[in-house]
């Protein structure tokens, strides 16, 4: 499926993994001109990309971006149980095939790569970087779940029977909460067009899907140090679902030698999304600006490609002469 607009191009196409489950992806693209970098979507726990990040594309791919997007196994228009992670990694490597297959195009190879992920899909796109160190020119983290807020972190015997019910009741959805559509969303509007879509999962949380997100965040709080791609963190300062500390100390520990953090005051979890169009358009400027920059500041990832080939063919001459 196709459609053309003015000024960018909308296309969607399902894939097929190993599994034998079909993976819903979705592309917005500059029409008439090449786009200045490559944006990849990664949407958070119980969202997709076609309706709760299209107005992030929009705007992404107006400025002249080129968009890509995917829903999570069991999210959106993919296949699998609604909202059922049995397996974290399984996400990340669905995500790094697709975004790979799209980098290494002849047509993109020289552009840059940034990736956009909010809440769970900042921690995708936190082990994205940290499965190919090399790879990605930038993130941008909006609300990223890389920490247990020691608030809302269970105790330790409550994990381990957890750990334990997984193991036979994995599917379940068993695990108390929150209405989160009322902690997620700030405009009232949006709440309403989250309850009416059927796309959104709304339930609770399923047994292995919490363990996964539990397990995921502690293993990310341990990792933090590891991070080195350039990233800008932005994260509402009136956030009940992940804690801006868990910003802050991304921020504080990764040994990124570009990193740049901001709290908006007032402001809840979805910053892309469930803002008011005011404030929706201020996250924007400033996400743009700061892509605008890295695109501004050079390709380094280039630079470091084209000096191992440099070093390849030199050591390949020398051999032969030896």
């Amino acid at each position: 499926m196709a459609t053309e607009a003015s000024k960018f191009i909308y296309e969607e196409e399902y894939i097929v993994i190993s599994k034998g489950l079909r993976l819903f992806t979705c592309r917005w693209l500059p029409a008439d001109t090449e786009p200045r970098a490559l944006i990849f979507l990664n949407h958070g726990y119980g969202m997709e990309c076609s309706v709760s990040m299209k107005g992030a594309a929009l705007r992404l791919v107006k400025a002249g971006f080129a968009v890509y997007g995917i829903d999570n196994q069991g999210h959106g228009k993919s296949s699998g149980m609604q909202a059922y992670i049995p397996s974290f990694d399984d996400l990340v490597t669905d995500c790094s095939d697709f975004f790979t297959s799209i980098c290494e195009k002849k047509e993109n190879k020289r552009k840059m790569r940034i990736l956009l992920g909010e809440s769970m899909g900042g921690a995708i796109s936190l082990l994205l970087h940290l499965k190919k160190p090399e790879y990605w020119d930038g993130a941008v983290l909006v609300a990223p779940m890389c920490k247990m807020a020691d608030d809302i972190k269970p105790p330790q015997l409550v994990i381990s029977m957890l750990t334990k019910l997984t193991k036979i009741i994995p599917t379940w959805k068993i695990i108390p909460g929150q209405n989160f559509v009322n902690i997620v969303f700030r405009d009232p509007k949006i709440r309403d067009e989250v309850r009416n879509n059927p796309l959104f999962y709304k339930g609770n949380i399923r047994l292995q899907t919490a363990n996964q997100l539990l397990n995921v965040s502690l293993d990310l709080e341990k990792r933090l140090k590891k991070v080195t791609l350039p990233f800008f963190v932005l994260h509402g300062e009136a956030d009940k679902v992940t804690h801006p500390t868990v910003s802050k100390l991304l921020f504080e520990t990764a040994t990124s030698s570009e990193k740049t953090i901001k709290l908006y005051p007032e402001m809840w979890h979805s910053l892309t999304y469930g803002e008011s169009t005011e404030n929706i358009d201020i996250v924007f400027g400033d996400i743009i600006s700061w892509i605008d920059g890295r695109i501004a500041s050079g390709n380094s990832r280039l630079e470091r490609e084209q000096k191992n080939a440099n070093d390849e063919l030199h050591a390949n001459i020398s051999n032969k002469k030896n």
